[in-house]
Formats: structure tokens, C-alpha cells, sequence
């Protein structure tokens, strides 16, 4: 895969970095892998296995709670994707950028909305699945956010370090 214009260190700006203390030259599992999809429901549980596999086929020393929290925002986003940005984006792009001490999920759509958190409401079934990304990213010392790409649509990512506290 390749590395589509978010430069050679995909982390966040204000991400939680540590000291590069290690030799030069990237890790055997730090690299950036994009993949697109329908943006239909089928999609999600698609996207999900595929970042499964792709930290097990890298061999990325991620814990297995970041993991689950990360197959979860996955989810998340790429649903968010296929109910709300199907209709001006059929195809959604979801990225998996990995450093050294940090692991990145985004998905990308071309519909021009900024999506919101929104607060509970017990009384509703659905519409908290950024919120629950919010929390997921903050429990674990990460970070998310949406950003606008060139040709107006948005990317939402969200990234956590390898292991919960670094």
C-alpha cells in the first residue's frame, strides 16, 4: 500500500509522542496501508477484519485492549460513513497508519458534512458512535479528530499508542 500524502510521520500533530530513541530507519511493522470500500453495510464488519489482519500479517506489538478499542472505532467510523455519507460518497477509504509507539485508523468520505459528537440520550438507540470514539481515544491517552481533505469531502481518524499508558 501506499503512503497517500499524509508525509512520512503519520501521528497526529499534538498526538502523544515519545523520544526517538531507537536506531534509524522504520520499524519492520510501522507503515501506512489504504484500502477502499462500498459504502454499504457490508463494509464494516469488512473493515474491521481487514485492520485485524493487518496488525497480525505486520506483526504490530499492539495490546490486545487497544486492539479491540481500535476495531471498534473502525466500526464506528466506517458506519457513520455508510449511513451518513453514502449518498454524495458511494466509496469510503479507510487508512491504518503505524509508528513506532502509535497506531492510526482513519475513514475518509467525500461528503462535505462535519459530523459532531452528540451527548447521550438515553432515550435514543443510536447516534453516539463519535462520542464513543471520543471516549475510546481519551481512555486510552490517544486522540481523534476530523479533518477536511482537498476535494471537500472529510477524514475522521483517531490514534492510540501501541500499549495503554505510553
Amino acid at each position: 500500500m501506499e503512503n497517500l500524502g499524509r508525509g512520512s510521520d503519520p501521528s497526529p500533530e499534538g498526538g502523544v509522542v515519545t523520544p526517538d530513541v531507537r536506531s534509524p530507519g522504520p520499524l519492520p511493522y510501522e507503515g501506512v496501508w489504504r484500502f477502499t470500500a462500498a459504502a454499504v453495510d457490508a463494509s464494516v464488519p469488512q473493515a474491521r477484519h481487514a485492520v485485524r489482519d493487518l496488525l497480525v500479517r505486520q506483526a504490530v506489538p499492539v495490546s490486545d485492549d487497544v486492539v479491540q478499542g481500535l476495531l471498534l472505532i473502525v466500526s464506528e467510523l466506517v458506519t457513520n460513513a455508510v449511513k451518513h455519507a453514502a449518498l454524495l460518497s458511494p466509496m469510503l477509504a479507510v487508512e491504518v497508519a503505524v509508528g513506532a509507539d502509535w497506531v492510526r485508523v482513519s475513514v475518509e468520505d467525500d461528503h462535505p458534512y462535519r459530523p459532531t459528537a452528540l451527548e447521550a440520550d438515553h432515550g435514543q438507540t443510536g447516534g453516539r458512535g463519535l462520542l464513543l470514539v471520543r471516549e475510546i481515544t481519551r481512555e486510552f491517552g490517544g486522540g481523534c479528530d476530523v479533518e477536511y481533505t482537498a476535494n471537500g469531502g472529510k477524514v475522521i481518524w483517531a490514534a492510540l499508542p501501541l500499549a495503554p499508558g505510553l
